[in-house]
């Protein structure tokens, strides 16, 4: 099953009408007590993400859950560490809670806020599409509210994350259901990926993304296996942490796919 940020998306081709709740469940970390103090892991925030260990992260989450502090309250940090976490987590239920619990936080901070933070829409996109990755009948209701929380994140801070706004919303365009049933276009989403992997070259989930659309779109195994390429070699020089291992074996899959396909 397909789980990292990027390619979280892949499941919307089985959409159903359903229900839109969340369910709401906290996890609890354990072995805390050597966190360093809140004032010191939440001074850098840019220093919290793919590098960071997990139990850095969970010192960080928990910090920001006790926090009442209002630049705090309407960040994006808050959303971002629980998507990290829910990321990494090896337990369906914990990655659903915490995923689950990363949409709260941005939805929080979108009424601490104004609504110009492209980052906290962003977050709150790449947080639901998780915790309904498994859900179809959740999705459904949910695919109107991915798509406006990711073309706001896309209109405000297209570089955030190195194009990710544009990724994510070019990938659900790409596995969406077409018109009349769903809001797929192949155009669109060859149109957002292209841009992505044009303006953000070094990210390898770019490529990735861009040569999976070239390949379901357009049928073009050359130029797709040639995105692919370059996207593996952005993956294998590139400073990706913790996230290396998880998108190398997406490179895999895809790779595999295209080479099946066009044999």
């Amino acid at each position: 099953m397909r789980h990292s940020i990027l390619l979280q998306f892949f499941w919307i081709g089985v959409l159903l009408n359903g229900c839109s709740s969340l369910p709401d469940k906290t996890i609890r970390f354990t072995g805390l007590s050597d966190c360093e103090p809140a004032k010191v892991l939440l001074a850098q925030p840019q220093k919290l993400g793919p590098a960071s260990s997990t139990h850095t992260l969970q010192c960080a989450l928990t910090a920001v859950r006790e926090s009442s502090d209002p630049a705090v309250l309407r960040s994006p940090l808050p959303a971002r560490l629980a998507l990290h976490l829910a990321e990494r987590s090896t337990n369906a239920s914990e990655k659903e809670a915490l995923a689950n619990e990363g949409v709260a936080l941005a939805e929080r901070a979108l009424t601490q806020g104004d609504g110009s933070e492209g980052a906290v829409h962003y977050y709150l996109a790449a947080n639901l599409g998780l915790a309904i990755h498994d859900h179809p009948l959740q999705a459904a209701d949910n695919l109107a509210r991915l798509e406006q929380a990711l073309k706001k994140a896309a209109d405000l801070s297209p570089s955030l994350d190195d194009g990710g706004p544009l990724r994510l919303l070019g990938m659900l365009y790409l596995k969406a259901p077409p018109w009349p049933t769903g809001i797929g276009d192949g155009d669109k989403a060859m149109e957002l990926l292209k841009k992505a992997a044009d303006d953000y070259p070094d990210h390898p989930l770019n490529h990735l993304f861009y040569g999976q659309a070239l390949w379901e779109v357009d049928e073009n195994a050359p130029l797709a296996k040639h995105s692919l390429a370059v996207g593996r070699e952005k993956l294998n020089t590139g400073p990706w942490g913790y996230n290396k291992a998880i998108w190398n074996k997406e490179f895999n899959d895809v790779a595999q796919e295209v080479s099946a396909s066009s044999m």
